[in-house]
């Protein structure tokens, strides 16, 4: 029996960070172990993981940025005629330009799944790529664009399907929540162990994670914050970095001075057992909050980008987070988090408890049957 083949679409850049890419990652993993061909497309954005998908052992075809001279315009329906996608401009090219490029490649491939995850790509694009697969998944957050797509996960805590209803074929299967979401099997495999050592909670270990990239500078907005914060005396901080991230030198040197020990991690691979080892977390909303979770590890969470509001409202109101908001009074803002935590022994247990309910990390597993079958 030939291996199944799938192609993944996806980006990682300065501006949309490097979480698309990673949850592919996560997927192509999942599916190659159980001997399916992966191969990636992806654009050669400032801040791309192309290497790093590389030196997994994985084909990637690079499309550069700015689109050849002479490509041959697809006669097809596309974003211009209609609304564009409101993240058009993370594409670097049209829809058509990319969906050019992507015929070319894919031509030869016979995919026998397309799996794009993209907020810049909708329906347009994958009517163009339609005769070079046999089915389409899309991995999406938003609900805001059609797509042509016989299934379709959004792995948002608190999203429904009939979010999506009416973007997406009726035949499509719609697979929405944080049950589904993508995590390594080493988050599933350490979840015991991070849950038990919570029983009695101290705070000795905090990690502060903002994603891959943190373009804005996060991380060391919170680092100066956390001075006039009154951490235990025994506390060590952990800050975790991406190998691209820009503000990496500046980072590193504010660790230096902390009145805390610091340390700043780069290119992490062993990022369960480091959360798990984790008494409190300083981390952004996204896709990292469902690993997380998983491990019931009690985070104060920081909202880095629009899409990631909404999801960060619910989870607050089931107190899996405490939520910190990145305004003016930041610092404020978190001293008194950081106070809360001191004063309410119970608290760090509470959010622990309540955030390991949100998933238990097998989705990968569950997607990939989906697709397997």
């Amino acid at each position: 029996m030939n291996a199944i083949r799938i192609a993944f679409r996806a980006d990682a850049s300065l501006q949309m960070g490097t979480g698309h890419v990673m949850r592919c990652l996560t997927l192509a993993d999942a599916l190659s172990a159980q001997g399916a061909d992966c191969l990636f497309i992806c654009r050669e954005h400032q801040g791309n993981l192309i290497e790093q998908i590389r030196n997994k052992g994985y084909r990637v075809n690079a499309l550069p940025v700015a689109p050849p001279l002479g490509a041959s315009p697809l006669a097809i329906k596309t974003a211009s005629d209609e609304q564009s996608p409101a993240h058009s401009h993370w594409l670097g090219a049209t829809q058509v330009e990319d969906a050019v490029a992507c015929v070319a490649i894919l031509a030869d491939v016979n995919s026998d799944w397309l799996i794009v995850d993209h907020y810049a790509l909708d329906a347009s694009w994958e009517l163009a790529l339609k005769p070079h697969y046999r089915k389409l998944m899309v991995i999406d957050d938003l609900a805001d664009r059609p797509h042509l797509c016989d299934l379709l996960l959004d792995q948002t805590f608190g999203r429904d399907a009939e979010d999506y209803r009416a973007l997406v074929p009726t035949s499509s299967q719609l697979l929405c929540g944080s049950q589904y979401a993508l995590l390594r099997p080493e988050f599933a495999a350490l979840r015991d162990y991070s849950l038990q050592r919570r029983a009695n909670p101290q705070l000795h270990q905090l990690l502060i994670t903002m994603g891959g990239i943190d373009k804005d500078n996060a991380t060391g907005r919170v680092l100066e914050a956390l001075r006039g914060c009154s951490l235990p005396e025994q506390c060590q901080i952990t800050v975790v970095m991406g190998t691209t991230a820009p503000w990496l030198a500046e980072v590193s040197r504010k660790a230096q001075s902390m009145p805390w020990p610091t340390t700043v991690m780069v290119g992490v691979s062993d990022m369960a057992q480091l959360m798990a080892d984790s008494d409190l977390a300083i981390g952004a909303a996204g896709a990292t909050s469902w690993e997380r979770c998983c491990l019931g590890l009690p985070t104060v969470m920081v909202v880095l980008a629009e899409n990631q509001k909404t999801a960060a409202v619910l989870l607050e109101e089931v107190q899996a987070v405490l939520r910190l908001n990145t305004g003016a009074n930041l610092a404020a803002e978190l001293r008194k988090i950081i106070h809360r935590i001191n004063c309410e022994k119970e608290l760090l247990k509470t959010i622990s408890v309540q955030a390991a309910r949100i998933t238990d990390g097998a989705g990968c597993l569950i997607v990939a049957s989906k697709l397997e079958s």
